[in-house]
C-alpha cells in the first residue's frame, strides 16, 4: 500500500537532493528497472524501498537523509515509475522484488545497507532482510504493512470504510452488489479483463479509495489520480493482494521474525493511520527484540505528514551520526 499523496509539510527534510548517478537496468524476464543514486558516493548506503506496490519512487524520498552521510539508492519497481513494462503484472512478484534489490546491491558493489521503506515498502523492506539478513544493517520501517489478510480485510472488507463511508460507498458502488464480497476479485476481473479505457476507469477508483485515507487531516477530496499512474498503482496492488504478496501462509513475516535477531530497526507509526492501523507495528515490535517503535501522535499514513516525517529523519540521523567517522557499516 502506499499512494503518494501531493502535500508535503516535512519540516525536517533536507534540501532537494539531484542524483550523482541515474541508470536503467535489465534485470531480465522483460523487465528493465530506473535506479538513481544520490548523496556522498562514498557514504552510508541505503537503499529507498517505495509502496505499492506500484507506488515509484519520487525526489521527495531522497530528503530523508543527511547527503553528507548517506549514499541514497532508489529504484522504482517493476511495472511502474519509469521501470518498464509499464503496469506489467509478468514475472512480478515479491520474490523478483527481493532479486532486483540484490541484484542492485551487486551491481553497485555494496556489502551491507541500511533499508528504508514505508507500507508495502516496509513489507518489502522486512521480507528481504528475512531472506538476506547478512546484506541488511538496519531497516528504517514506516506505516507498517504484513501482509496478512486481517489488514486487507479491514481496507476491502469494511472496516475502514466504516470510518469514511462516503468515500467507501463510493468504491464499491463501482461493482454490483453480488460482488462486494470480495472486492480485491471484483476489481481484479476489471483491471485485467476489460479494455484499457474500463481498466483506467476501475484503476482510478482504486487508487482514490486509497488516496483520500492517506493523511489525518485528509477530508476525503483526494483528487482524481493521473491515468497512467493509477493503472500501475491499482494493477500491480491488485496482483499481490490477491496472490497475498507471494508468501507462502498468513502471518509469514512474523513466523520468521527471528531471522532479524541482530539487526536493529526504526519504526514510524501514525497513531491514526487508517490505511495501515497500529497493531501491525505493535506485533511486530512486540517480537523483535532489536526495534524501536515510535508513535506519532497526531498522524496518518502519509509519508509527507510532519509527524512522521520529523521521525523518520532523526532516526538516519542518529544512526547516521554514529557511523559517520567511518561512513560504512
Amino acid at each position: 500500500m502506499d499512494r503518494n499523496t501531493p502535500q508535503t509539510s516535512a519540516r525536517a527534510l533536507y534540501a532537494p537532493i539531484d542524483p550523482f548517478d541515474q541508470r536503467v537496468v535489465d534485470v531480465g524476464e522483460g523487465h528493465s528497472l530506473y535506479v538513481e543514486q544520490c548523496g556522498n558516493p562514498e557514504g552510508l548506503p541505503v537503499v529507498v524501498l517505495h509502496g505499492g506496490p506500484g507506488g515509484g519512487c519520487s525526489p521527495m524520498m531522497r530528503r530523508f537523509f543527511d547527503p553528507s552521510i548517506w549514499r541514497i539508492i532508489l529504484f522504482d519497481q517493476r511495472g511502474c515509475g519509469r521501470s518498464r513494462p509499464h503496469a506489467s503484472v509478468a514475472n512480478n512478484t515479491t520474490w523478483h522484488l527481493v532479486g532486483d534489490i540484490e541484484r542492485i546491491r551487486t551491481l553497485l558493489n555494496i556489502d551491507r545497507w541500511a533499508v528504508f521503506g514505508g507500507s508495502w515498502g516496509a513489507t518489502l523492506s522486512l521480507v528481504y532482510a528475512i531472506t538476506h539478513p547478512d546484506r541488511a544493517a538496519h531497516l528504517f520501517l514506516r506505516g507498517v504493512f504484513l501482509m496478512e489478510q486481517r489488514e486487507l480485510n479491514w481496507f476491502y472488507g469494511g472496516g475502514a470504510g466504516a470510518f469514511w463511508p462516503d468515500q467507501w460507498s463510493r468504491f464499491v458502488g463501482m461493482v454490483p452488489e453480488d460482488e462486494r464480497g470480495d472486492l480485491i476479485a471484483a476489481y481484479n476481473r476489471r483491471l485485467f479483463d476489460t479494455p484499457p479505457h474500463e481498466q483506467t476507469r476501475f484503476a482510478r477508483a482504486w487508487a482514490a479509495w486509497e488516496n483520500a485515507l492517506a493523511s489525518v487531516q485528509s477530508q476525503g477530496r483526494s483528487g482524481e489520480p493521473g491515468g497512467e499512474y493509477a493503472r500501475a498503482f491499482a494493477r500491480l496492488e491488485n496482483h499481490y493482494f490477491t496472490h497475498k504478496g507471494f508468501l507462502d501462509h498468513d502471518g509469514w513475516i512474523r513466523k520468521n521474525l527471528s531471522k532479524l535477531a541482530g539487526i536493529g530497526g526504526h519504526i514510524v507509526q501514525g497513531r491514526y493511520d487508517m490505511i495501515c492501523p497500529p497493531l501491525s507495528a505493535h506485533l511486530l515490535a512486540e517480537s523483535w527484540s532489536d526495534v524501536s517503535l515510535d508513535i506519532a501522535p497526531f498522524a496518518g499514513h502519509a509519508l509527507s505528514e510532519s509527524g512522521i516525517s520529523d521521525r523518520l529523519v532523526a532516526a538516519t540521523d542518529g544512526l547516521g551520526r554514529h557511523h559517520a567517522a567511518q561512513l560504512r557499516f
